[in-house]
């Protein structure tokens, strides 16, 4: 297997799906806007998902593959392979049926349960029903994420990676067959137009990965279910991986439960404004977090405690060269940006100023979300995974406590700074736990990088603090305005963060001329297709 070439073929498809996805979420806030109907459609596109994060994706596939690999080194017909994939969708399918029944019939008591118990305003029939026609979707996807997991098992990567844009696509399609319906001047029709996208979509992601699986030779009739050992083995896997994954999705549920309690717009406001946090989020924390975790057990594994260190403290450098200035960016930049992707149509100046203020308080945790993702492995690497959930158990326990602390007070944005400072937490408790242990210590070199990125870092805030205003009158303009004058703030901010972190030595100027060698890079590259 080529890793450089299948990592450039999923980096590339996930890139293309969160274009599609930033643009979807454009659209929906210009035609749903941040009303009564646009809550209840987060609330009914959030549920499935937190559920789909918590069983489908992250467990399921973790438990999965390992048995699947182990089946398809049996033999060379790979009949043992087949033949655990079919035991597992035989009971796979009846267990999501099951589960998806018993959710869409209690969905009133959820609903009425995260609406502050019937009194927040959004526990009606509409937010119900539109709950009920997106919930199927956690079935369908997670019949997908089987296809997907013996695809990736082949090295088939592309069919899985592309999966996601056809969810974007689906939704872009509601919402522009809404508008030439009502003029987005119906948003409840609007919500039921993409709740049945998103029900469509799971539909044509499963029969998608569903084809080409079947392209790779593998059949899957249905059968009755039984349990025999292989399920059982698969059945003990998940349920660790399911309790370590929970902490995180409980805390999302929970900031549902508070979301209910809030104004109107509130659900609107948070899933808007935790997209600008995901990007930076999602391409550096989530990438580092999967890219250094074999390498390290490799160090591990060879007793190379000083190769561990030294890859776990370039990692944390290379994650603040690039988180710290993306989050003083998105902190100080926010209100132009919302303003320029949000604000038009049925999305307000002032739900964009709302918005801005819940980024500002998220983004102070950006930089401790992606330590997190850095600092995990050295857990996993060690076959520790208790010690992460522990930490996060206690970050919940923090997040709660400050959540009813600060929302009486700050409201959403209460909500938004809670979550950032229990991440704050969690970061300085894992690196606690691997510091005690003599396994990871930040080194004074460590800290005066990070010294050095932070201080290019805050020259750059200075020039936007001044910059932004002079473009104001253009960030709410024709798209062309909209385009040219976030384009040129962004592209101030960036050259003179970069200017400043050349000149400090915030970037070390010997390893980027490493990596920009002809020679090494090749060198890099053969090594990785081995």
């Amino acid at each position: 297997m080529n890793l450089l070439k299948s990592t450039g073929t999923i980096a590339g498809l996930t890139l293309v799906s969160r274009v599609f996805g930033f643009v979807r979420d454009i659209m929906l806030a210009r035609i749903l806007g941040a009303g009564a109907a646009a809550d209840a459609w987060q609330l009914a596109f959030q549920l499935p998902n937190i559920f789909r994060r918590l069983f489908a994706e992250g467990a399921f596939s973790a438990a999965f593959v390992p048995l699947f690999n182990r089946k398809m080194e049996e033999d060379e017909e790979r009949t043992a392979a087949q033949k655990f994939a079919i035991d597992v969708l035989s009971v796979f399918v009846p267990l999501l049926l099951a589960f998806s029944a018993v959710m869409m019939l209690a969905m009133p008591g959820i609903i009425w349960l995260i609406d502050d118990f019937g009194r927040g305003g959004r526990m009606d029939d509409f937010s119900v029903s539109l709950a009920r026609i997106t919930f199927p979707y956690l079935g369908l996807i997670s019949i997908t994420t089987l296809f997907a997991a013996i695809l990736n098992s082949l090295s088939r990567f592309a069919a899985a990676a592309a999966a996601p844009i056809m969810l974007n696509i689906c939704m872009i399609t509601a919402l522009i067959a809404s508008y030439l319906v009502n003029d987005g001047n119906d948003p409840r029709q609007t919500a039921y137009f993409l709740a049945m996208a998103v029900a469509t979509a799971g539909l044509v992601q499963m029969l998608w990965l569903y084809y080409w699986a079947r392209k790779t030779g593998f059949r899957f009739p249905l059968k009755m279910p039984r349990v025999n050992a292989d399920v059982k083995e698969l059945g003990i896997l998940i349920l660790p991986a399911v309790f370590g994954a929970g902490i995180y999705q409980i805390s999302r549920f929970i900031d549902l439960f508070f979301l209910g309690r809030l104004p109107e717009g509130s659900f609107v406001y948070l899933a808007m404004a935790d997209r600008l946090n995901q990007l930076p989020l999602g391409i550096i924390g989530i990438a580092l977090g999967t890219a250094i975790l074999p390498a390290l057990s490799r160090f591990i594994a060879k007793d190379d405690l000083g190769g561990a260190q030294r890859l776990q403290s370039n990692a944390i450098e290379l994650a603040m060269l690039l988180t710290i200035p993306a989050a003083i960016a998105l902190f100080f930049a926010a209100g132009p940006l919302v303003t320029s992707f949000y604000v038009g149509g049925n999305f307000l100046a002032s739900d964009g100023e709302t918005t801005a203020n819940v980024v500002a308080a998220l983004v102070v945790g950006l930089p401790a979300y992606v330590l997190v993702k850095v600092l995990i492995p050295g857990f996993f690497a060690r076959k520790d995974t208790r010690t992460p959930v522990y930490t996060a158990g206690i970050s919940l326990i923090i997040n709660v406590s400050l959540n009813l602390l600060l929302i009486p007070i700050y409201g959403i944005v209460g909500l938004a700074f809670a979550g950032a400072i229990a991440a704050w937490c969690n970061c300085a408790m894992l690196y606690y736990m691997l510091h005690s242990r003599g396994h990871f210590h930040i080194e004074w070199s460590l800290l005066l990088r990070i010294g050095r990125i932070t201080f290019s870092a805050a020259g750059m805030a200075a020039v936007l603090v001044y910059a932004a205003p002079i473009g104001e009158s253009m960030y709410d303009g024709t798209i062309w305005q909209r385009v040219g004058s976030i384009t040129a703030l962004v592209s101030v901010g960036g050259l003179v963060y970069a200017a400043l972190a050349w000149l400090t030595g915030a970037i070390d100027r010997d390893k980027i001329t490493m990596l920009t060698k002809k020679k090494a890079a090749e060198a890099a590259a053969n090594e990785e297709s081995l």
